[in-house]
Formats: C-alpha cells, sequence, structure tokens
C-alpha cells in the first residue's frame, strides 16, 4: 500500500514537470539530451587543443564546421580577425537573435580530468574557464533553434557569433566595432560557473596595456654607473601604482604581472615589460584611472633614466544588464534545472572539493538547485568583452554548474571538471536553457520591444559607442 502511494505521489509531482514544457519544447530538448555525447566529443577536442587567444585555428575550424555541417551559412575571418567567424541560418521576415561563442584557453595552467593535481606536459594551456564549453554548448543550441525553425516554420534569423580571446585579447569589441551586431534584436550568452544562475547582473568595465622600458645595458658589477635598467623602471612604475591605490575609489581593481624582466643577473636590462589591468564598475572611471597608471609609467621612466611607451591591448565595457531578458532566462533555467550528479561524479566532487582553499565551502548538493534571481547593476568580480555587446543590443545570459561547487574559475580544478561528464551536464543545461530562451524571443516580439526600451533608457540620450581600446588593429599576437 505504502509502495502504491509513494508511485502516485511521484506521478503527480512529475506531472507539471512534464507539462511545463511545449511539445515542441520537449523535442528540442530531447535533441540535445540525444546528441549530447556528441556534443561533449567536440568539446573534449576543444579543451585538448587548448588554444590562447586569437590563436585558436584548430578550436574554431571545429566549431565553424560543426556549424556549416547542420545547414549554417558560415563566414570565417569577420572584423580582420582569422580565428572570429559567424554562422547564420534564415528562414525570411523576423526578429534576429544572436548566441555567443567562446572558444580560448588561459596560458601557463594546464591539467588532466583527474580530481588531484596532475598537470600536462603536452599542452601549455588550459581552459580554465571552460570556454570549450561555451563555444560548443552555445553551437548546440543554435542547431536545435535550427531544427526547430525548420520545423515549425518559424520567421527570423538566427547568427551564431564565433568569438576568440575573450581572456584580455577582446574579441568581441572588434566585432561590435565592424558593425556585426547592428541588425540583432537580442543576444544571448552563457558562462561556465559552480554554481546554475541567471542574474541581471553587470562586470567590471577593463582597460588593460603592456608597458615597455627602454635602458642602457652594461656590466652590473664591473660598470653599473653605464647603465640605466629598464627593469628599474618596471619596478618604480610598479611601487608608484601600488602607491596609487590608496588613492582609487574602493571599487577599483588594478592589477599586473612583469612579463619581462632581462635575462641575467649581471647584465644590466635594457628591455622590460610589465602587462596591467585597471577596472572599475564605470567604464568611465576605470578608463581615467588607466589614465593615471600612465603617468606613473611616465613618472618611472623619468626617474629612472629610461624611455617608455606603451600598447592598449584590450578594453571592455561593463556588462549592461537587461532585466526584461533577464526574467525569460531565469524562468527558461529554471524549468531545465540544475546539475545532477551520479554517484561516480559526487566522488569526483568530494576528492576534488578535499583541493579547495577552504575545503569546508563546497555544497555539491547546489549544483543541482538554480540560484535565487538578482538584479546587480554594480559591477564586480571579473570583466568580459560581452560589456561591449550588452550596449548596442539588448544581451542576456546565465551560468551552469560544469564545476564542482566551490570551484574558481581559471584553476586547475576548473579545468579538470571542464574534462568530465559534469562539464558535459552543466554545457547540456546551458544549451537547453540558452535553446528555450530564444525560441520564447522568435515569439515574442513585445519582449522584444521591450528590451529595446530598457536599453536605451539605460544607456541614456546621447549615447555614442566608442571602444575603449580606441582604433588599434586586432593584437593578434598578445599571447605570444
Amino acid at each position: 500500500m505504502r509502495s502504491t502511494l509513494f508511485a502516485i505521489l511521484t506521478l503527480l509531482l512529475c506531472l507539471p514537470l512534464a507539462a511545463q514544457f511545449t511539445a515542441a519544447e520537449r523535442e528540442v530538448l530531447q535533441e540535445l539530451d540525444q546528441q549530447s555525447d556528441a556534443y561533449f566529443r567536440v568539446a573534449r577536442q576543444i579543451w585538448d587543443f587548448a588554444e590562447v587567444g586569437y590563436q585558436e585555428t584548430e578550436s574554431s575550424a571545429l566549431l565553424q564546421q560543426t556549424l556549416r555541417d547542420a545547414g549554417f551559412t558560415v563566414e570565417a575571418g569577420v572584423a580582420d580577425i582569422p580565428t572570429a567567424f559567424t554562422a547564420t541560418f534564415t528562414t525570411g521576415a523576423g526578429p534576429t537573435i544572436g548566441l555567443l561563442g567562446e572558444f580560448d584557453a588561459l596560458p601557463g595552467i594546464t591539467q588532466t580530468d583527474s580530481p588531484a593535481r596532475e598537470e600536462r606536459n603536452d599542452v601549455h594551456a588550459g581552459h580554465a574557464c571552460g570556454h570549450h564549453l561555451f563555444g560548443t554548448g552555445s553551437a548546440a543550441a543554435a542547431i536545435a533553434v535550427k531544427h526547430w525553425m525548420e520545423t515549425n516554420k518559424v520567421g527570423g534569423t538566427l547568427r551564431f557569433y564565433g568569438c576568440p580571446a575573450e581572456e584580455g585579447g577582446a574579441g568581441k569589441v572588434y566585432l561590435v566595432r565592424a558593425g556585426l551586431f547592428d541588425d540583432v534584436d537580442a543576444v544571448i550568452h552563457w558562462h561556465p560557473s559552480d554554481g546554475n544562475s541567471a542574474d541581471a547582473a553587470s562586470s567590471l568595465a577593463n582597460k588593460s596595456a603592456k608597458f615597455r622600458f627602454y635602458g642602457v645595458s652594461a656590466h652590473a658589477s664591473s660598470a653599473p654607473e653605464n647603465g640605466r635598467s629598464a627593469l628599474d623602471g618596471v619596478e618604480a612604475m610598479n611601487v608608484m601604482v601600488n602607491m596609487l591605490r590608496e588613492h582609487m575609489t574602493m571599487e577599483s581593481r588594478t592589477h599586473y604581472v612583469i612579463t619581462k624582466g632581462g635575462n641575467a643577473p649581471n647584465v644590466i636590462p635594457d628591455f622590460a615589460e610589465v602587462f596591467y589591468y585597471v577596472r572599475h564598475p564605470d567604464m568611465a572611471v576605470a578608463a581615467d584611472n588607466f589614465e593615471r597608471v600612465v603617468k606613473c609609467a611616465e613618472g618611472a621612466a623619468l626617474g629612472t633614466g629610461t624611455t617608455m611607451d606603451y600598447e592598449v591591448i584590450h578594453g571592455a565595457y561593463n556588462l549592461l544588464p537587461n532585466v526584461t531578458l533577464s526574467r525569460i532566462m531565469y524562468d527558461k533555467l529554471s524549468q531545465v534545472g540544475g546539475v545532477e550528479y551520479t554517484s561516480e561524479e559526487r566522488a569526483f566532487a568530494e576528492d576534488i572539493a578535499t583541493t579547495f582553499t577552504d575545503a569546508g565551502s563546497a555544497d555539491i548538493a547546489s549544483a543541482a538547485t538554480v540560484d535565487t534571481f538578482r538584479v546587480v547593476r554594480k559591477g564586480q568580480g571579473g570583466s568580459t568583452d560581452v560589456g561591449d555587446v550588452s550596449w548596442v543590443v539588448p544581451t542576456v545570459g546565465l551560468r551552469t554548474a560544469t564545476w564542482v561547487p566551490g570551484t574558481s574559475a581559471h584553476s586547475w580544478q576548473a579545468i579538470a571538471a571542464g574534462g568530465t561528464s559534469i562539464g558535459q551536464k552543466g554545457m547540456i543545461v546551458a544549451a537547453k536553457a540558452l535553446s528555450l530562451t530564444a525560441m520564447d524571443l522568435f515569439q515574442n516580439p513585445a519582449a522584444l520591444a521591450a528590451a529595446r526600451a530598457e536599453l536605451l533608457e539605460a544607456r541614456g540620450a546621447g549615447f555614442e559607442y566608442q571602444a575603449l581600446l580606441g582604433d588599434r588593429e586586432p593584437p593578434l599576437d598578445y599571447r605570444n
């Protein structure tokens, strides 16, 4: 009797879940489930390629071929970037919806798919931000939505954007600057994470540059008076910038890495370089802080008897939240739900959680839940070149648990989980939510109009897009 009652209660609980999707939506979700392994093989190949920004030749080519095979028209090398591309499908009159896909890895960090630290010697970079899943998951959604449009004779244009060099190369900024989003009604994107959310949230604006100092070489012991150390210039700049931090607003973020400091202690270096990021929730303040950092560099050169120049590498706007679109996407993600672990996946999660700095912070069960919806208009955390997109077209994004809860982005733990079925499941959750959101927007002109009105109000009168990085060409060699 008890087992029969339990079965009836289970059935009743499942009925609303089944009923929340239309027949067409269920077909799309089933297609993504059926193709999950195939898409993960694509993602794993990109995970293995581990190509850094603007050098993602094989990764870009694989995604292009995947979309071409599905019937998209592919245009490669857009915006003067060899690895950037668009893949378009159109059925005639209707809205234009864009999907973003990234595929660049981070240099200097490698890892196998083991829950223990195990570096790889066959590559020099790793997908510590999960972009192998990002590009593939977005492509999976694009293909599923295309099939839905064909089957149901839905009018409109679906365009996938192959976006290289998000990690410090600002690939999307060049796509925006080239006008590739000018005809788009809404843009959808996602990002790997350690949880599931679809907040209407901002980010930090960011401007970066490589500061290069030039001195005079000499023997550091027998003739130091004849030398002028370029490294002294870099170090003096860093000291001044660290003093400057006291006089920046508390939301400001400034960090650097010395990329070249000399070759031998007994040779006064005649060249040194430091790479700076300058961030703030407001892009105007970020730009002003950057100019103050430039003054530090100029003073350092003057004080050390060296010369200095700098190259702006990238600049990205803060994300402009769109609540209209975010509420739609949140509803779709909530319908799909989070990531359910098998016993093997839970064991992996428990093992890798022991390696976290705060091992007790991992709420592994939270991978299966969707966070409460929030509106966060003041940016925090990191930066993204999606920010520029969001200022020219209504844009919405989500995050899914492709990593074990408690995992930090840009960590070896993120690479490890992203190469396993945990990453695969999170990617498919994202693809499903992206697909349902796109399907809604193709049939919801009122939402698109409201999203556009919200964008125009948020930008304010007289807004004119100008890239923070100016008119420079894409820095195709910035990872060399």
